[in-house]
């Protein structure tokens, strides 16, 4: 048998083996959008834009710089004031805190349920007030938050609710693509997404023509989409989907579902392999929810020493998220000391992130298990 030294290792992601299946494709699309010259925005986004809306099932899909500028859009055109307040998650990548926080607005963390490690309409109940204009939910790992008592709350007292979908490309919530559940849908395309671009991208999803108009108008400096060039309807940003990326997101889409069901075999079978582990706990999944996987994380209170002993047999891991983002230093003054938040706050001490993504072969899974099961004494 070989050793954990001479095998090769089983990464976190491997993005040229993706890009090997679809080459050809990816290349076509880039060289005819450099052919075309359509270096900003452009046919290639344009084509992205309509196939991703229809696939979410809302109107418009508005192509952007990143995920982080996908929220800071779509928060814009609620025109939040000093003083009104988004209740959102500490658990989460800090782009989705960053945006409210850069437009005014304050920041107001609720913790996660348990079960899911969503935003907690209990907890977001306990914390709304008559200043809270949005509610924020991050559907983290690619499991949906439960967005109907969410999306009431909202309803009852006046406010918005937007989805962080940054890493749910295709997941559902109901029967219903994510995206399509709030007034807005905002998506990261960061390339190890599972709906990936070849560089920075995201977008915005939305059935409020209004507010597409006004973001398309955003997004290019506050340029009024087909009105005269050079005419600014308000103070706008340079937030456009470069059109290479475009190409390669519309090529990239028509492969999305397919390898999000391969996230799914592979999830099955950690969930097989790993059960009845005593001191690890596998991902749930909620019986109203159709996750993607864009993380597969276990939770473990001997997270780090687990993590090592996996490195050493040339496995990688990840963390994500270490630290609560209320925790933090950006995020001290949200209204949440270290000590208030104790679901997100524990599972930070726990989670492991393992290897997952579509090319991954079920023998590269399977050693996975195994040194998982060792390390348990299974």
């Amino acid at each position: 048998m070989s050793t954990a030294a001479t095998l090769a290792p089983v990464p976190m992601n491997d993005l040229a083996l993706q890009h090997a299946t679809i080459a050809a494709q990816l290349e076509a699309a880039m060289a005819q959008t450099v052919q075309e010259c359509s270096f900003i925005l452009g046919p290639a986004v344009v084509a992205f834009e309509q196939a991703y809306a229809a696939y979410c099932g809302v109107d418009h899909c508005i192509g952007v710089s990143n995920g982080t500028d996908a929220l800071t859009l779509a928060l814009k055109c609620l025109d939040l004031q000093p003083g009104d307040e988004v209740i959102t998650t500490p658990h989460t990548f800090g782009a989705t805190a960053e945006a409210v926080g850069h437009l005014g607005a304050q920041i107001v963390f609720a913790d996660v349920e348990d079960e899911y490690l969503t935003l907690d309409a209990a907890r977001v109940a306990e914390r709304i007030t008559d200043r809270t204009r949005v509610i924020l939910p991050v559907h983290i790992y690619g499991h949906p938050a439960d967005l109907d008592p969410l999306r009431t709350l909202a309803d009852d007292h006046g406010a918005h609710l937007i989805e962080d979908a940054a890493q749910a490309q295709g997941a559902r919530y109901k029967g219903d693509v994510v995206g399509s559940l709030g007034v807005a849908g905002c998506f990261s395309f960061y390339p190890g997404k599972n709906l990936g671009a070849y560089g920075d991208a995201g977008g915005i999803t939305t059935s409020d023509s209004a507010m597409a108009t006004r973001i398309r108008s955003l997004r290019n400096h506050g340029q009024v989409a087909g009105g005269a060039k050079f005419t600014y309807g308000e103070l706008g940003y340079n937030h456009r989907m470069d059109g290479l990326q475009g190409a390669v997101l519309d090529v990239k889409l028509k492969h999305l579902e397919r390898w999000n069901v391969r996230r799914r075999e592979i999830a099955k079978r950690y969930d097989e392999g790993l059960a009845g582990l005593d001191g690890l706990s596998t991902p749930s999944t909620a019986a109203w929810a159709d996750p993607v996987y864009h993380l597969y994380v276990i939770r473990c209170n001997d997270r780090d020493a687990l993590a090592a002993a996996l490195k050493e047999r040339q496995i990688q891991t990840a963390v994500q998220y270490p630290v609560p983002l209320h925790a933090t230093t950006a995020f001290s003054d949200c209204g949440a000391a270290v000590g208030d938040l104790p679901v997100t706050e524990k599972a930070c001490e726990q989670i492991l992130s393992l290897p997952i993504f579509p090319e991954l072969d079920d023998t590269q899974v399977d050693r996975v298990i195994e040194a998982v099961r060792d390390f348990f004494g299974a």
